[in-house]
């Protein structure tokens, strides 16, 4: 936490300049640098055109106007913006120091003097001008006024204090917060903390807008009726992340479990607390206060009702249903939901699952508006025939992310195998039980209807048909193949133009910098010029120059 530099610098010089003794304040006023002499000073910089400041500066400004009247903190504004105008804007909403926007030599002097590369960025300095800590935006993130007197001492203590914290961590420790003892129901009622203590809890890290919660909220409503329905001890206290103070109102209402008031402090300490890292996360607190699980989300997704109470011994079972699960699917498990057991053919024909049965089979997740998905369908489709040339028990079935019919028709339309019908419920069902998240996918059922990997779209752009029948053993014969090619290669290329080397290294895709083609398995790196290259481009000097041109390098390779 503390900054790498340990020097003392003296206020009064690094503050000023040749023609300037002063500061400014947004009235225009001016404040002699003298005055800041034997106080704590905090250096921001900051501009009106980077997001995270907007949102950190009413951070700092609360926390300004708490310590400021101690008469021994004083904070100063470094602008990093553009143009005088935008940072007339944003000035005016802050309330302490500023070096003038005309004195750009003073501005960019103390940006390389404390080595600001990202904003917002908050140097806190001691009586003495040491720095304290050049990571003060986050201090204030973590602890806001507590933070103060900004001493080494009073960051180690907060620490300590945080990790008895998470040692003695009770329901009242993380949602009860100084005067405030309660949580809010949907209609605005208190309900004190007391009342949830002895009940599973769990904590709905949510933002209304964002598309991912609305679409899991609907899920957990679901799982949450039913277990209120059962009598189960089990709560839920919503923690809003960014919403708007309508929107959250408005969602609130909607909702049949508790929450944190509208932009509580405890929301952004809790998000930290629990080392928040997407939307929506569920956390687990278990009866006796302590944390069963850091995000249940997904098992909700997979599992509903099934998952609850969130134990180790029920994520456990819940593993051992999964793998005999796995060992005893067939594709007709997988592909068959009630009366939907066909597939789409060309020119509308139902094809049967069953007639697929005993062969190969391809999920392809994809859609039209994706342009990874349509890059890769002229790869796939080229693999595609080369092994059913050799075996024609290969099958591939499209399964479509894409919005409309319309889109679907098109995209099919240039497709040789079959398809879920548009809007099958299968796709929603299929999607979770591969967990796929990102488009395209390819996973590969085989002959037995287990699943023999789900990575196979990798395997095609890599080595094309060879991957066929994308088995671990036949991946590993490919590699011993790329092993042997390799042998009595070069280890090592230099580039002429400079000492770093370019060094032979396994990579699995890679777009080479010489011959725009696209590369499979090795390449030779360079991690300073950023490129790869095929090995016969090295080996052969082809296209040398257009690669120092690409890259800028002087004398080629």
């Amino acid at each position: 936490m503390a900054g790498a530099d340990n020097a003392s610098h003296d206020i009064q010089s690094i503050l000023s300049s040749s023609e300037r003794d002063y500061l400014v304040r947004n009235n225009g006023n001016q404040v002699k640098i003298e005055s800041l002499v034997g106080k704590k000073v905090g250096l921001y910089f900051s501009a009106s055109w980077c997001g995270p400041c907007r949102q950190f500066t009413p951070i700092l400004v609360e926390l300004y106007n708490e310590v400021s009247p101690k008469g021994d903190f004083e904070l100063i504004f470094v602008s990093v913006d553009e143009d005088e105008d935008a940072f007339k804007g944003y000035f005016s909403k802050i309330p302490w120091l500023a070096i003038p926007f005309s004195d750009s030599d003073s501005r960019n002097r103390l940006d390389g003097l404390f080595k600001a590369r990202g904003i917002p960025h908050l140097v806190i300095l001691d009586e003495n001008g040491k720095v304290v800590t050049d990571d003060g935006a986050e201090v204030v993130r973590e602890y806001g006024a507590e933070a103060y007197p900004f001493t080494i001492e009073r960051f180690k203590e907060l620490k300590n204090q945080k990790e008895e914290a998470k040692k003695n961590q009770s329901l009242r420790s993380l949602l009860a917060f100084k005067s405030r003892d309660f949580v809010i129901s949907s209609d605005g009622k208190e309900v004190l903390v007391s009342e949830l203590e002895g009940k599973t809890v769990g904590l709905y890290f949510s933002c209304f807008s964002f598309n991912t919660s609305a679409k899991f909220t609907p899920k957990l409503v679901e799982v949450y009726e039913k277990l209120k329905a059962k009598g189960e001890d089990f709560e839920i206290v919503l923690i809003s992340i960014g919403d708007g103070e309508e929107s959250f109102k408005q969602g609130v209402r909607s909702l049949p479990w508790l929450a944190l008031p509208f932009k509580d402090k405890s929301c952004e300490k809790l998000a930290r607390y629990f080392e928040l890292s997407t939307l929506p996360t569920l956390v687990i607190i278990g009866p006796d206060g302590k944390t069963l699980h850091s995000n249940v989300a997904e098992a909700i997704e997979n599992y509903g009702i099934a998952a609850y109470p969130f134990t180790p011994e029920k994520f456990s079972e819940l593993t051992d249903m999964e793998k005999a699960k796995e060992a005893s699917q067939t594709l007709e498990s997988i592909l068959v939901s009630g009366d939907l057991d066909f597939l789409l053919g060309k020119d509308g024909a139902k094809i049967l699952v069953s007639d697929l049965v005993g062969k190969n089979v391809l999920l392809y997740f994809s859609a039209h508006w994706c342009l990874p998905c349509r890059a890769f369908l002229p790869k796939l489709i080229k693999a595609y025939w080369e092994i059913k040339a050799r075996d024609n028990a290969l099958e591939v079935i499209f399964v479509s992310r894409d919005r409309d019919q319309a889109f679907f028709d098109n995209f099919f339309s240039k497709m040789p195998w079959l398809a879920l019908p548009f809007g099958d419920s299968r796709k929603a069902v299929l999607s979770r039980k591969f967990k796929v998240y990102d488009i395209p996918v390819l996973v590969v059922i085989g002959p037995n209807g287990r699943t023999v990997r789900k990575d196979a779209r990798d395997l095609i752009k890599i080595y094309g048909a060879k991957a066929y029948p994308f088995t671990e053993e036949r991946v590993r014969e490919l590699e011993a193949a790329s092993e042997e090619m390799t042998k009595g290669w070069p280890e090592k290329v230099t580039h002429k133009s400079h000492e770093h080397e370019l060094v032979l290294s396994r990579c699995n895709i890679y777009n080479c910098d010489g011959c725009d083609e696209e590369g499979h398995s090795w390449s030779y790196c360079c991690e300073k010029c950023n490129f790869d290259l095929h090995p016969k481009c090295v080996l052969g000097k082809k296209n040398a120059e257009k690669v120092a041109a690409k890259k800028g390098i002087e004398g080629g390779l």
